[in-house]
């Protein structure tokens, strides 16, 4: 997301300055929009992922 502040966790959903860091391993897909917090639809495939905001759109992988 070029050119926007990515103000929450895509991991758990909890603004930047809150979270631990520590709730993502290195494979697993994004489940919180980085924008607004908002859940995402992901869609876990044999090479990566697709992850979906309703507001924002598809997430870069």
């Amino acid at each position: 997301m070029p050119g926007t502040a990515l103000m929450f966790c895509s991991g758990c959903g909890r603004p930047r300055a809150e979270c631990p860091g520590d709730c993502l391993g290195p494979l697993d897909p994004p489940r919180f929009c980085p924008q607004c917090a908002r859940r995402l639809d992901v869609q876990v495939t044999p090479q990566g992922y697709r992850a979906t905001c309703r507001r924002h759109g598809p997430l870069p992988e």
